[in-house]
């Protein structure tokens, strides 16, 4: 004859509260992310109301009616295609010029010895804290010698050399161990070859972040094309996104911000499919 056992309740789990400095964390990290995605949310919702709700007090951060509207004007006055084919070639060949120049220079900073090198980098990082304000009319006057004023051109050419870049992919090179180099030179290979076929596919996701960073900067880029870019033919879409204001900004807020928002889809999709790299890259770089 089996004894039955008196039933005993099992233990609750206590509710564990996160610890002072951990709760102030996630505090800070809320107060950072409605800071940063606030602008965001109104720019999306303010581009999907009528004009005339914009300006009701209280505003109301849900559109009471989703209007596409803005998004038909944006197409309708400003030829969208002709400006985002103009910012997709200017930020790709950036892009391209910056990945490149940049590994190269920052190949010859890591593994190259060379007298006065020490300094020569450290006049390469100078150039960082000099705003583009100040170098801009040197610039056009260059540009303008060369023959290149109010072209594409102007807006590429200055912009291919990185001094961050170049520190970046420097610190990358760092980490990357040097008995490569010598086992290729033991083959035959000389300096070019070492960097091309042993280095360079070693650095791809330095180099990955360069270009992250160069679409996504210049792609939003204003200052020097108002400056070196006259005619509309040569506009890049934050240029024609200005004339989307109107005459004394008598136009349709909705309208400008829905421009807005379609700018800022070329450089989420990049960001998007290139975090992996911009993660492996930040990591790398600060490994050393």
């Amino acid at each position: 004859m089996t004894t039955l056992q008196p039933v005993t309740d099992r233990p609750r789990r206590r509710l564990r509260l996160p610890s002072p400095s951990r709760a102030a964390a996630l505090l800070f990290m809320i107060v950072a992310a409605v800071a940063v995605l606030g602008p965001v949310m109104w720019t999306l919702s303010t581009s999907l109301r009528a004009p005339a709700e914009s300006f009701d007090l209280p505003p109301h951060f849900i559109p009471l009616g989703f209007d596409v509207s803005a998004y038909r004007e944006v197409f309708t006055q400003i030829d969208v295609t002709r400006l985002v084919l103009n910012s997709a070639l200017v930020t790709a060949l950036i892009a391209g010029g910056q990945m490149l120049t940049a590994a190269m220079a920052g190949y010859v900073f890591a593994r190259m010895r060379f007298r006065g090198s020490g300094l020569l980098f450290a006049l390469v990082l100078a150039t960082m804290m000099i705003p583009v304000q100040v170098t801009i009319v040197p610039v056009f006057m260059l540009i303008r010698g060369m023959g290149l004023a109010d072209t594409l051109l102007a807006l590429i050419i200055p912009a291919v050399p990185t001094a961050f870049g170049t520190f970046l992919m420097r610190q990358y090179f760092l980490n990357l161990p040097g008995d490569y180099a010598e086992a290729a030179s033991l083959d035959g290979a000389g300096p070019w070859r070492v960097f091309f076929s042993v280095y360079l596919p070693l650095s791809a996701p330095g180099m990955a972040i360069v270009g992250i960073l160069a679409f996504n900067y210049h792609w939003n880029e204003f200052f020097r094309p108002l400056v070196l870019v006259n005619s509309e033919e040569n506009f890049t879409l934050p240029l024609g996104l200005v004339s989307l204001q109107g005459h004394l900004g008598t136009g349709s807020i909705s309208v400008v911000l829905a421009g807005v928002v379609l700018s800022m889809i070329p450089a989420l999709i990049v960001f998007l499919f290139g975090q992996r790299y911009l993660r492996e890259g930040l990591t790398a770089g600060a490994g050393k």
